[in-house]
């Protein structure tokens, strides 16, 4: 069966929700395409997953001056709140504590052992801030970046997928296979050539029938003559074609029930035929 192009991979692996039914059903019934496509989600899974920042050391005061400048905030709280954790590299349990500065609510008291606050910073105008952050292109926002980021590995890995996919077989010609006789079994057959020139037969049954085994034949439309291919042992094989037999000639696909006689003639007991068609 053919497969999935590299661009399809690289779009089911990158969007769960990517609406294209026959390229899923397709990953269900081809392990060459599902191998590929799972290499690929791995990667995308690995761009988007959280890093671990338990172990994270405190960021030097730079960092909260560019937040301060950058969110326009009051020079009350110019101070870099992690200051005092920087000599130890890690986060003081006041850092995820709530600030102790934070005015109350308007029109609200304080409760009665509550005593109040001398110096109360000027609350933060978040109508600005907000405004900040959206004036920011969208280089400059990291959940965008880790979804470009993502995207771009995937279709990297795709291109360099298609660079090193084998060449796949063409084909060329195939034919339906229908019972004979007493038989119900049914099937399909192709040829496909290689890129070395090769041609191989590929044989597809419902079920194996044989009372003695299967033979593949190729037969001439007179049925004058024919050439044996081999012997299947099971409802699926593949066959080589000989080098110079012309399939005009041997349109015919058959496979007999040959009893265990020792005689290479074909029984004369067809299970399937079928005409190939190119």
């Amino acid at each position: 069966m053919p497969h999935l192009d590299p661009e399809e991979l690289s779009l089911l692996a990158l969007y769960d929700d990517w609406d294209d039914a026959v390229s899923r059903k397709h990953l269900e019934e081809c392990p060459a395409c599902a191998s590929e496509f799972a290499a690929l989600r791995r990667t995308v899974d690995a761009v988007k997953t959280t890093p671990d920042t338990s172990r994270l050391s405190v960021p030097g005061p730079q960092v909260w001056d560019g937040i301060h400048r950058e969110l326009g905030l009051s020079a009350s709280v110019r101070e870099d709140p992690l200051a005092a954790a920087g000599h130890q590299g890690h986060l003081p349990p006041s850092a995820t504590a709530p600030p102790s500065n934070i005015a109350p609510p308007p029109n609200t008291a304080p409760t009665s052992n509550t005593a109040p606050t001398p110096d109360i910073a000027p609350p933060v105008d978040i109508s600005q801030a907000r405004a900040a952050r959206k004036g920011r292109a969208w280089w400059q926002r990291s959940g965008t970046w880790l979804v470009a980021a993502a995207a771009a590995v995937v279709v990297a890995l795709g291109g360099i997928w298609a660079l090193n996919r084998p060449a796949q077989p063409l084909p060329l010609a195939e034919a339906q296979l229908t019972p004979l006789a007493s038989f119900s079994a049914t099937g399909s057959a192709r040829v496909v050539e290689a890129q070395d020139g090769a041609r191989t037969l590929e044989v597809q049954l419902s079920k194996d029938e044989a009372q003695g085994y299967q033979e593949v034949w190729l037969i001439a439309p007179d049925l004058s003559r024919l050439v044996s291919l081999g012997v299947m042992n099971a409802d699926t094989g593949t066959f080589q074609v000989p080098a110079g037999l012309e399939l005009s000639e041997y349109p015919i696909v058959d496979v007999s029930d040959e009893p265990v006689d020792g005689n290479p003639a074909h029984s004369s007991v067809s299970i399937v035929r079928g005409t190939l068609t190119s």
